[in-house]
Formats: C-alpha cells, sequence, structure tokens
C-alpha cells in the first residue's frame, strides 16, 4: 500500500537521483509483489541518503521507515517526513512502543525498512560494521519474509555524479532460518545470516 504523497514524492525524486548519483539498480525483479506480502527490507547503512536510494530502487511496494525522533521537532520537516510513512524512533533508549509499530505495521499488510547496523556506518566496509538484533526479532515475530538489499558506492560514501549501484536480492522466507524460540542467540543468529548475504550481494557488482 502506497501512500498518494508518497508517489508524488518518490516520482520527484527518481530523475534527480539519476542524474545526480546515477542511481543504478540491479535486481529489481526481486522485490514482492504486493500480493505476495510485505516485507523487511534490510539494507547497509553507510550515508544519511541512504533510505531515498531505497525508495527509489523500491517500486511495488512502499518502506515505512523508522526515523529518530530528534525529526519530528523540526517544524516542516515533522510533517513531510510523517507523510512519506515515517515514524519516531528513541535511539538508545530500547523505544518498545517503535518496535511494537513496526511489527503491527508488517502483520498490517505494510512494508519496513531497517538497517541492521542499528546507525550508520560512514566511510567503513560494511563487513566491519557491526550488526544490532533488531530487524531479526521483528521478522520473528511478524512472521515476515525479508528483503535484503546492497547499496554499493565508491568508498561507502557518497559523491554526486558518482554511480550508487542498489542490489535487490531474493526474499528470504522467515521460515527458512528455522528459528527456535527456545534457543538462546536467535537473533543474534539471523541477523548476522541477513546480514552476511546483504553483504555478499555487493560482491556480485563492480
Amino acid at each position: 500500500m502506497k501512500s498518494v504523497f508518497y508517489v508524488i514524492i518518490r516520482t520527484l525524486l527518481v530523475i534527480p537521483a539519476k542524474l545526480l548519483f546515477r542511481v543504478k539498480v540491479v535486481g529489481r525483479k526481486n522485490e514482492p509483489k504486493r500480493a505476495e506480502g510485505p516485507y523487511l527490507v534490510c539494507g547497509n547503512h553507510q550515508t544519511v541518503l541512504d533510505p531515498v536510494f531505497l525508495c527509489v530502487a523500491l517500486r511495488r511496494q512502499q518502506p515505512h521507515f523508522m526515523a529518530k525522533a530528534e525529526l519530528f521537532r523540526v517544524p516542516v520537516l515533522k510533517h513531510l517526513v510523517r507523510w512519506l510513512g515515517a515514524y519516531p524512533v528513541s535511539r538508545g533508549k530500547g523505544d518498545v512502543g517503535a518496535i511494537k509499530r513496526t511489527i503491527k505495521l508488517l502483520e498490517n499488510g505494510y512494508s519496513v525498512g531497517m538497517f541492521p547496523q542499528g546507525t550508520r556506518c560512514a566511510g567503513k566496509d560494511p563487513r566491519d560494521c557491526r550488526v544490532k538484533t533488531g530487524a531479526a526479532m521483528i521478522a520473528a515475530h511478524a512472521g515476515a519474509q525479508i528483503l535484503p538489499v546492497h547499496i554499493k558506492m565508491k568508498n561507502y560514501t557518497w559523491k554526486f555524479f558518482r554511480r550508487v549501484t542498489v542490489v535487490i536480492g531474493e526474499p528470504i522466507p522467515f521460515e527458512s532460518f528455522a528459528y527456535d524460540s527456545e534457543q538462546q542467540g536467535e537473533y543474534a543468529r539471523i541477523s548476522e545470516a541477513v546480514y552476511a548475504e546483504i553483504c555478499r550481494l555487493g560482491d556480485t557488482v563492480k
């Protein structure tokens, strides 16, 4: 499900993104169709523009993103991010409300975007960044499929007119992780597996 405002903003972003960042999308066919259910899109996080790159790359569904609570205190901007489907999260405080909202969105058929790293890892090889367990926990509670995506750019930073390649991998049914709620460390295991696939996707393109 996509809001009218989101469709308009995304349409306006596509051409500038292609001109300014030469955005190229690989594996676009892998994005699930609306009838195939919602997904939790998980990607590497290097720059503040990563949510924009994901929205430009994904056409079939609208990913809703958690956004730091500070953005919702900025006049005008707070309305814009809400209209785009973002919602606030208090980072570093174990925001249970935001987690429950994310699970509910997935259960209600809306797709959600998350970055397993939890925060930007600017200028560093994604393989050298730590991964948090939030995405796996949310996927487990919602039973949602995971769509791995790699955002690739030279030197792991953006620069005008430098190529940004978004690689969309095949969706991973949550059942394939053989999650066992009785075992300790399952969220960490699944998060690492998802992140390994995200990194592997980056190796498939030059």
